[in-house]
């Protein structure tokens, strides 16, 4: 990403060929730069990687031939199995999986409980598990209680679930819909067939849309365009974040019913189906 750190590390390395972006500073370190594009630029932050690549003779790639790739796990697609059937759920069941991001404030979406809830209600036969990294688990539980409150008799359907990072990616490939912001979780949803529904907050979705062919279902969804948007992530402005709590539960339950129909239509082939 050219930071003050990389350039160093990449200087002291002593290699013959040494590639970085143009940055005041710091380009003295490479024998080869390349322009940078700006971070709020609308162009996705994989073609800005790529570009790195172009001293090599590699012009650039696109996300049909060179999509985001995470190599399958067998043992993990066995353990996520083997959990889902003592669960009892089959290979027909649909699956949503939420992810839940607290640690940043620009990630954090406040209507998860009450779309989980909704979700819940609206299929009769789907499971909505919540998935959180380490720091976010206490917020993951919130979010369960909260949603399993609102959700009643439905409630044991809404499941807290604690997967490490290969199990998630087996998971998601299995799943009727992926549900969460613009984070790492979400790239790696972006490996699998999965459907995805991505909330985009201060960023654009030219910029954070999943890297991969465009034939798998993807909706993004963002409250409009807005004067603060993008923005640095600094600091909100309007100090609300309206960027993120200005989508609805309404907008992504809606978003999700249509990804949940086309994993039911199988319009196109899944990782794993069951």
């Amino acid at each position: 990403h050219g930071g003050p750190r990389a350039g160093w590390l990449t200087w002291s390395s002593r290699a013959p060929m040494r590639i970085g972006y143009t940055i005041t500073g710091r380009s003295w370190m490479y024998t080869h730069v390349v322009r940078r594009a700006p971070d709020l630029a609308p162009r996705h932050s994989v073609l800005n990687q790529a570009d790195l690549l172009r001293p090599l003779g590699i012009a650039t790639c696109d996300p049909v031939d060179e999509p985001m790739e995470m190599a399958d796990d067998l043992a993990a697609r066995a353990r996520v199995h083997d959990r889902l059937m003592a669960a009892g759920i089959g290979g027909d069941d649909p699956v949503a999986v939420m992810h839940v991001s607290a640690g940043n404030r620009f990630r954090f979406w406040p209507a998860l409980s009450s779309t989980a809830a909704e979700l819940v209600a609206r299929h009769p036969r789907l499971r909505v598990f919540t998935v959180a990294g380490p720091a976010d688990r206490e917020a993951a539980i919130a979010v369960v209680q909260d949603a399993r409150s609102m959700a009643g008799s439905a409630s044991a359907r809404i499941i807290d679930a604690d997967f490490d990072l290969f199990e998630l990616r087996e998971l998601i490939a299995r799943s009727a819909v992926y549900i969460g912001v613009d984070s790492g979780p979400a790239h790696v949803a972006a490996t699998t067939n999965a459907p995805i529904v991505e909330l985009i907050g201060p960023t654009r979705p030219e910029r954070s849309r999943p890297w991969r062919d465009p034939r798998w279902f993807t909706e993004m969804l963002d409250s409009g365009p807005l004067p603060c948007r993008p923005c640095d992530q600094r600091q909100c402005a309007p100090g609300d974040f309206r960027c993120l709590t200005g989508i609805t539960t309404e907008q992504v339950a809606a978003a999700a019913g249509r990804a949940i129909q086309a994993w039911r239509e199988q319009s196109y082939p899944l990782a794993t189906r069951a």
